[in-house]
């Protein structure tokens, strides 16, 4: 069972806390300021005969938490995916972050927005909002930029979350969570069981470091397609994915609206045209269907292939594959190909990217 109290602790000298937010349905969600994780996500089933069901991977307690698998539910930045080589460039100046993945930087780096400690800065019995501050030269990214996550419940089962921030100087970024997710509910085995539908017609393929080749293909007849729902356990184990591991690939999502900028220049909040979610994918296990909605370009599609053995707080036991992740992103190492959507964020701009998980 979670243990509240663990969670109000000192970390590198800010407070740890945990948070609850409900809707009218049942739905129930946990939230710590520590790497903005989603602790439990309760969702009720359609027809609400049973209790809600715990539906993404965690752990009961703070040191868990932070010693265990620090990517579970967590905000990624200042990057999330793979930036190849640590390199890219902006203006003509070059940059180089640490290497963390083989030969490349992933998830921010070293220490990413998943091991900080954000502040509070706003909270209602559905909705909170984080805020965070990354300064110039943190794990090698220019600018101090001026972060705000929103956590929120809605009405109909979906939790929404908002991203937005500013910069001083002309930066890269790019946000995402890595909610692990397993419809039939968190320790409840593999996911192979559980039927996928991406929206999309194309897809980035990649190099044998696992980062894009620049390339934009069309997945008809390939195993990327997944434009009809497939049962995951389907296509895992396809040698087109990693052999032996499973899927950990990005897919570029249809917008109706065409390719667009992903930051939004403004000169006050008013006038702030917020980009509309669209479709990218759904997932069924059972009973339970989870839509994706977003704002971002593309869907990074992880069957928790690296999972370590760990004991998860229901008391079951966690391996590879026993989630799916479902993270709506910019593409991975787009900083260095001109053909994939923009990541560089400038002084006097907001980026601003939704993404929702509805339950139904």
């Amino acid at each position: 069972m979670i243990q509240e109290e663990s969670f109000s602790v000192l970390h590198k000298k800010k407070r740890v806390r945990l948070l609850t937010l409900r809707n009218p349905n049942g739905m129930r969600v946990k939230i710590t300021n520590y790497g903005a994780k989603i602790v439990s996500l309760l969702v009720p089933d359609k027809h609400k005969h049973g209790k809600p069901v715990d539906v993404v991977l965690g752990f009961n307690t703070f040191e868990e938490w932070r010693d265990k698998e620090t990517y579970f539910n967590a905000i990624i930045g200042r990057y999330a995916n793979r930036i190849k080589g640590g390199k890219f460039s902006i203006d003509g100046t070059h940059y180089q972050l640490p290497i963390n993945n083989g030969e490349n930087s992933l998830h921010g780096g070293v220490e990413g927005f998943n091991e900080k400690v954000w502040d509070i800065v706003g909270q209602t019995a559905y909705s909170v909002s984080l805020h965070l501050i990354a300064q110039d030269g943190e794990e090698g990214y220019p600018g101090k930029l001026d972060v705000y996550v929103t956590y929120r419940l809605t009405r109909e089962n979906g939790l929404v979350i908002m991203y937005e921030a500013k910069t001083d100087k002309p930066t890269i970024l790019g946000f995402t969570n890595h909610a692990y997710f397993n419809l039939e509910g968190e320790g409840c085995g593999d996911v192979r069981n559980h039927c996928l539908q991406v929206f999309a017609d194309e897809y980035t393929p990649f190099d044998d470091t696992a980062c894009p080749t620049g390339e934009i293909l069309p997945v008809e007849g390939t195993p990327m397609d997944f434009r009809e729902p497939i049962r995951v356990g389907d296509r895992i184990d396809d040698p087109f994915f990693a052999p032996g591991r499973g899927i950990d690939n990005n897919w570029v999502l249809k917008k109706s609206s065409g390719s667009v900028q992903r930051s939004v220049k403004v000169e006050n909040a008013s006038e702030r045209s917020e980009l509309i979610p669209e479709l990218a994918a759904v997932v069924k296990a059972g009973e339970r269907t989870m839509e994706v909605w977003t704002t971002m370009p593309g869907l990074q599609v992880y069957t928790g292939n690296f999972v370590e053995k760990n004991i998860g707080k229901s008391g079951r036991e966690y391996d590879v594959q026993t989630a799916i992740c479902l993270e709506a992103q910019n593409f991975p190492d787009s900083p260095n190909h001109s053909n994939f959507p923009n990541a560089v964020l400038r002084p006097g701009e907001v980026y601003f990217e939704q993404t929702e998980y509805r339950f139904c």
